[in-house]
């Protein structure tokens, strides 16, 4: 496996190339229509991007899909499928690595907490936002006037359509638009390839390319007990894209950082991504050694395992790019561009001392609260309480308390607009296993007794007087929160039900709740200066660049583009398209492995695989973490392919854009086409894929 660091070559390439290639994330009311016109001379309809629009998918668990015929299915990656599949699994049904297809509509699993989301409409509520805030108030006041008024805009506006309502923060706080989503919460599996061929290489092909991987799996989204009648969905192509073909993503890429100030991206390369990376490495130790005890031990962690490898392989690359001098002063040389051309330097001045003074908080902030992270990465509980009871622990607390309140004045997540999603996750019948949730919250109370030393007055009193693993079995096997139905009673009878309950995982999530809301406090009224900030500064790169700019990623739905193109790495060029007879040749090239070992259904119908079928290919579209799943399509609109990796060279693009050699990976939809044909006898729901009758 190679190490991640970016070569010299490369970064000089990319600091002294920025300006070039298709760069951006761009919002489907504000689509890059000029650029694409004098580029590629096409320009896609009002039409074409609504249907586009209509037809994509954000995934709760992390990812994204789209709809792919009228009846309800739906496509995304395997390993965004993972959560699911892995809830649904049991010791003697394994479909992870086993794999699943049902052949007939009431063989189709349903999901334990899946949500699917697709975007309706947007609107422009920036003015109605700000306005709620006046110069007089301090940055505490300005905070929960903002969140009052966003909570009001959520509300009438979910009330009025029905529809899940989000305000969504862009430009950090220049422009606040309302996200209205249709949700799916009845979904269902249809297929899923066995994990060997969706992950094929493994670990270490992770990020990488050339690649073999048949990285999916397909839903169907149900309404009232039958299958979703849907009206935007893409039409298949079975060919897939040729090289050099321009090629559309559509999907909910998760964060990126290429407009904070420098003091952020400081802090982001000082404090924040050496965090993650250190209770990365930390947790990926005890996950391997738990898993290795047994089988059903590496099944049990096998969806935290693969989280916490990727997301540890990611901030290295990240981390790498960050501290190289070359883009560390292209970073800089940007920010002065703007404060040279503008009278901004006060408002970067500003972001910083309020940066300054959130670093003072972090740690506690980051272990009691929750600590910062990409919105896709899938980890919302605090450092210190790694575990899923802990979660179910702090949401019926605060559940109780925050109910007492008016909608406007809850923290975010128990806004009435959140209800549904909220119980969905809350109700969830996944299972848990105690010996799990013991090694997960024993290393976590572990790492935060190191963090603040066994005499902090914090630590002794959550350890009450244990070591971390006799403080982890107690706790774990102490609460009753396993049981869905202690939960949903809880949660109906309100605070004083919760305090009645004298649970164990409550009582500690009791414990630590007035210190967590104190920094979270101050955590978000420095984060109101900081939007008030840029809010001015947005104002003054729209005055120099036009309006024509897209934001930072959200999570939300954007587009890219690009073509579909190789490149050169180590003075060898590497072709855009993998072909499927790659596949066995790098299993016999690995004497057929692990990682590399060609699974034996495969094995068994090579004869049946042509072997200049398109397998995987790269294009040099703008995606991040969080467009995992996102359909790539044609200038027809049809399905070509799906985005499941980028390259090792694109990890550097959460701060500064290239296209050099940072590449897109996708699944061809050949590559699809023939599995289900040939190696799966799949053939009726490829007929419903291809729109056959």
């Amino acid at each position: 496996m190679r190490k991640f660091l970016l070569p010299l070559s490369f970064l000089f390439i990319l600091v002294s190339d920025l300006a070039f290639g298709d760069e951006g994330m761009w919002l489907f009311n504000n689509p890059p229509l000029k650029q694409l016109k004098e580029k590629y001379n096409f320009e896609p309809t009002p039409q074409w991007l609504d249907h586009l629009q209509k037809a994509s998918i954000r995934f709760n668990s992390g990812g994204s899909g789209s709809f792919i015929s009228a009846n309800g299915l739906c496509i995304t990656n395997h390993h965004v499928g993972l959560d699911t599949l892995q809830k649904i699994s049991s010791e003697k049904t394994n479909y992870v690595r086993d794999g699943f297809y049902a052949k007939t509509q009431k063989d189709e699993v349903k999901a334990t907490d899946l949500e699917l989301n697709v975007l309706m409409s947007t609107e422009d509520v920036t003015d109605r936002v700000k306005a709620a805030v006046k110069p007089e108030m301090s940055a505490d006041d300005a905070n929960k006037a903002r969140g009052n008024a966003i909570a009001q805009i959520e509300k009438e506006s979910q009330e009025k359509t029905g529809l899940r309502s989000d305000v969504i923060t862009l430009y950090q706080g220049g422009q606040y638009h309302l996200y209205r989503y249709k949700r799916y919460d009845d979904v269902r599996l249809v297929f899923a390839p066995e994990e060997q061929i969706a992950f094929y290489g493994g670990d270490p092909d992770n990020f990488e390319y050339p690649r073999y991987d048949l990285d999916i799996c397909i839903f169907r989204a149900y309404e009232n007990g039958q299958p979703a009648k849907i009206e935007h969905y893409l039409k298949w192509n079975s060919k897939g894209p040729a090289d050099g073909e321009l090629t559309f993503v559509s999907g909910n890429p998760g964060r990126t950082d290429r407009q904070l100030a420098v003091a952020e991206i400081a802090d982001l390369r000082d404090q924040e991504v050496p965090g993650l990376l250190n209770m990365f490495y930390r947790r990926e130790t005890y996950l391997h050694a738990w898993s290795a005890r047994s089988f059903e031990n590496k099944r049990r962690a096998e969806t935290e395992t693969r989280r916490v490898e990727n997301n540890r392989k990611r901030y290295d690359g990240y981390l790498a790019g960050l501290l190289d001098p070359d883009i560390w002063r292209s970073i800089e040389e940007r920010q002065k561009k703007l404060t040279d051309s503008s009278n901004t330097a006060p408002l970067f001045d500003k972001i910083k001392q309020a940066q300054d003074a959130t670093e003072k908080v972090l740690p506690v902030y980051e272990y009691f609260e929750q600590f910062r992270g990409r919105p896709e990465a899938g980890y919302r509980a605090p450092r210190a309480l790694n575990s899923t009871l802990f979660q179910f622990a702090r949401r019926v607390l605060r559940h109780g308390d925050e109910m007492t309140k008016p909608n406007g004045e809850r923290f975010p997540e128990f806004r009435d607009s959140y209800k549904e999603s909220l119980e969905l996750e809350l109700f969830s019948g996944q299972p848990i296993y105690d010996d799990f949730e013991i090694v997960k919250l024993t290393d976590s109370l572990t790492d935060m007794t190191t963090r603040f030393g066994a005499d902090d007055p914090m630590v002794k009193q959550v350890l009450s007087g244990k070591s971390p693993v006799d403080r982890a079995t107690e706790l774990v096997t102490g609460t009753k929160l396993k049981d869905v139905s202690f939960r949903k009673q809880l949660y109906n009878g309100g605070a004083s039900a919760v305090s009645a309950a004298k649970d164990p995982m409550i009582e500690l999530a009791r414990m630590i709740d007035g210190p967590a809301r104190d920094v979270r406090k101050v955590y978000e009224a420095q984060d109101e200066i900081k939007q008030q900030a840029y809010a001015e500064i947005a104002k003054a790169r729209f005055a120099a660049e036009g309006t024509n700019i897209y934001p930072d990623a959200t999570f939300t739905l954007r587009l890219s583009y690009g073509t579909v193109r190789g490149y050169q790495e180590s003075g060898k060029q590497i072709p855009a398209i993998t072909k499927a007879g790659g596949l066995y040749q790098r299993g016999i090239k690995h004497n057929n492995q692990p990682p590399f070992d060609v699974p034996k259904r495969w094995l068994d119908r090579k004869s049946k695989v042509n072997p200049n079928t398109p397998f995987n290919f790269v294009s040099d579209a703008d995606i991040i973490g969080g467009n995992s799943g996102s359909p790539v399509v044609n200038k027809n609109n049809e399905f070509v392919g799906i985005i499941f990796d980028g390259n090792i060279q694109s990890l550097v693009l959460d701060c500064i854009y290239t296209d050099k050699q940072a590449r897109a990976v996708s699944t061809d939809s050949a590559a699809i086409t023939e599995a289900l044909r040939n190696v799966y006898d799949a053939q009726p729901l490829l007929n419903e894929l291809m729109g056959a009758k």
